[in-house]
């Protein structure tokens, strides 16, 4: 019975993609700390994974009349950005706190890399296994 790629390799390699857009969503954070009025974001990564998972590509937002405002807060692949709470905030209405998100980009980091050395160890094992040593 043949086994795709994809359900050998599980959830893994959709967990590298919500990581990598949550890096993206944490560094503009950090780009943005000395700007006025902008709001901290990040990824909700059980959900961005769930909906990365599904067939469907995760939940859509149904309205019921034209005049319905859109959803625009989504990043790629569907992973529903959020605000994030500040826990001191500024007088400028910046929401970024520094050392918070460098302590959610190296958790993010951490967990990048340690999904990384999942894959390359599950594709070593298939590679040992299709050449037989």
């Amino acid at each position: 019975m043949p086994v795709g790629l994809d359900s050998y390799l599980g959830v893994h390699a959709d967990a590298l993609k919500v990581q990598t857009q949550r890096m993206d969503v944490l560094a503009n954070n950090l780009a943005n700390v000395d700007t006025p009025g902008y709001k901290a974001r990040d990824i909700d990564f059980r959900t961005a994974l769930a909906a990365a998972g599904s067939p469907e590509g995760g939940l859509t937002l149904s309205t019921t009349d034209a005049k319905d405002i859109a959803s625009t807060a989504t990043a790629e692949g569907g992973a529903a950005l959020k605000y994030r709470v500040p826990l001191q905030p500024s007088l400028d209405g910046n929401t970024v706190d520094s050392q918070q998100e460098q302590a959610a980009f190296a958790d993010n980091t951490v967990h990048y890399q340690a999904t990384l050395t999942f894959l390359s160890m599950r594709l070593h094992n298939l590679l040992t296994a299709i050449t037989g040593q």
